[in-house]
């Protein structure tokens, strides 16, 4: 009954933080909310994902060994045999099942698909380390890797969004995709050579820095959402 419990505490705990940020977004998005349908669908898109980046590491994985210890090993490891493969992974899934969607009709929607999908990701993801590492894993990644992951994905849908809308070229999204990628290489290489003193505070200022960026992509979507001025020219007309 102990362990039982003690399970459910940990699965709650690793599950929690992935449904809140959904739910952040959700909000936000203001204007013209997405059908709760596709994001559910885009939440079982991001679980799907981790099978495609199991298989997708199985394999270069042969090509780019790790080496404990070694920095050029551990950078070439966290930039593209992890940050990479995760990434593409998602990216995979925005791009090619949900960005031809009619439902996604503005620049936020791209935010909006992505996090869902790297929610389905990353709360999968915190339930497998938690479950092995405990409660105390849980409650650390609560803090840093699921908003870090959160705030890879605001960055990827903001590139998205405007290759959709602004360039209405779906290649555009590829500065999406490395920009998360760069974000999410240096986030992992600092944990990666966290043997360094005092190294593992890069991590940390890695991740204030996506979620400043990550905030200031929300606020420029947002305010740039032709629902939103269609709101305005009716509440002006009307008053």
């Amino acid at each position: 009954m102990l362990l039982s419990i003690t399970l459910n505490t940990v699965i709650a705990f690793a599950t929690a933080p992935g449904f809140a940020i959904a739910l952040f977004i959700y909000l936000m998005d203001k204007h013209e909310r997405e059908p709760i349908r596709l994001l559910i669908l885009s939440f079982f898109y991001g679980i799907l994902s981790v099978a495609l980046t199991l298989f997708i590491t199985s394999v270069i994985e042969q090509f780019i060994p790790a080496f404990e210890n070694i920095l050029i090993d551990e950078f070439i490891h966290a930039f593209f045999a992890v940050a990479f493969v995760e990434e593409f992974s998602k990216y995979a899934f925005l791009i090619l099942l949900l960005y031809p969607l009619k439902d996604f009709n503005e620049p936020f929607d791209g935010i909006v698909y992505a996090v869902m999908i790297k929610m389905g990701f990353a709360t999968l993801e915190n339930i497998m380390y938690s479950i092995n590492g405990g409660i105390d894993v849980a409650i650390l990644r609560m803090f840093t890797a699921v908003p870090a992951h959160g705030s890879f994905a605001i960055i990827m849908g903001y590139f998205v969004g405007i290759a959709k809308f602004k360039h209405k070229n779906r290649l555009f999204g590829l500065i999406g995709l490395l920009s998360a990628t760069i974000m999410h290489g240096f986030y992992d290489y600092f944990i990666f050579i966290s043997h360094i003193p005092g190294v593992i505070v890069g991590s940390l200022i890695s991740l204030i820095v996506g979620i400043i960026l990550s905030l200031n992509a929300i606020r420029i979507h947002s305010d740039a959402s032709p629902f939103r001025k269609r709101i305005l020219r009716r509440k002006k007309q009307n008053g």
